[in-house]
């Protein structure tokens, strides 16, 4: 009997680890879920973005002494403007064509990217420690890292925000517009290349934020850029394409199924969680979680 309550605090500190860990792949998963749900572009440069702002915040904070929050914010803002520099002065281009063009615009600029950060930091795995790198809330047997429940809280707020903005600013209802309908937007005056190019800096700026908190509580290297964006692409299909909602929703739900597969499977079956995740959702909701038909009704392309 003296292991039982073991096993249970052991499934409870997996589940926490789980919900903590999928807060994380909200926060990665939501601007590529954003600007696949407006713009139709499925961005494969997604996943370097998030890990150009890591290593952005690890060389201002770790080699520039800089603040770590203030070197995240920099990153922030350096990546949501490359974004809109590569919507506005190429993926805009083709913006008409076929999906597949564009799919591979993002994926050479990707791979652009990755090699860069190669070059410039080389291929070894980064960590930013900072003061709170080790702290840790325990609630009975179960820890909560300080770090990891603050980008949960980041997930969940910038998620809300995105929603709200997206229905009550008039930016955000100008994006919705042009997602809706490119033509019928410019034709009452909608500024249509401003608006791609303002939305995919924002899904730029939401990677930027989440790689500052990867570059807090984890390692990354480049190779990391492939791993973010294979999930962020699961989670926006698990959750809803372009449902900002369904982006924490399945970010959640597969930090939560990889946190328990961990616990209970062999570490080469871990991997495939992703893949099985995906597959299931095509086949038994297409739509997401908390997502609808979005394709049926759209006049665009």
């Amino acid at each position: 009997m003296a292991g039982a309550p073991s096993a249970v605090t052991d499934l409870l500190q997996a589940l926490v680890d789980g919900l903590l860990e999928g807060g994380l792949l909200a926060l990665v998963a939501v601007g590529f879920t954003l600007v696949w749900g407006v713009l139709n572009e499925i961005n494969l440069a997604h996943g370097a973005l998030v890990v150009l702002a890591a290593y952005l915040t690890w060389e201002l904070s770790a080699s520039a002494g800089l603040n770590p929050l203030l070197a995240g914010l920099t990153a922030i803002a350096v990546v949501a403007a490359l974004g809109y520099a590569l919507q506005r002065g190429l993926l805009n281009l083709v913006a008409r064509a076929p999906v597949l063009l564009p799919l591979l615009v993002t994926f050479g600029a990707g791979l652009l990217l990755r090699d860069a950060m190669v070059a410039a930091f080389s291929s070894d795995d980064r960590t930013l420690v900072t003061a709170y790198s080790l702290s840790a809330f325990r609630v009975g047997g179960v820890y909560l890292p300080v770090l990891r429940l603050w980008s949960l809280v980041l997930a969940v707020t910038l998620t809300t925000g995105v929603a709200l903005g997206l229905r009550h600013t008039r930016h955000g209802m100008a994006i919705r517009a042009v997602g809706m309908d490119r033509d019928a937007a410019r034709l009452v005056g909608i500024p249509v290349r401003h608006v791609y190019a303002l939305t995919f800096a924002a899904g730029a700026a939401l990677a930027g934020a989440a790689g500052a908190m990867v570059a807090a509580v984890g390692t990354f290297s480049p190779v990391s850029t492939d791993v973010y964006t294979l999930e962020s692409f699961v989670i926006a299909v698990v959750g809803g394409i372009g449902n900002t909602s369904g982006a924490l929703a399945g970010g959640l739900a597969l930090g939560v199924l990889e946190a328990l597969a961990g616990q209970y499977l062999p570490g080469e079956l871990v991997s495939a969680i992703a893949f099985a995740v995906l597959l299931l959702a095509l086949v038994l909701r297409p739509q997401g979680i908390v997502g609808r038909a979005r394709y049926s009704a759209r006049v665009d392309r």
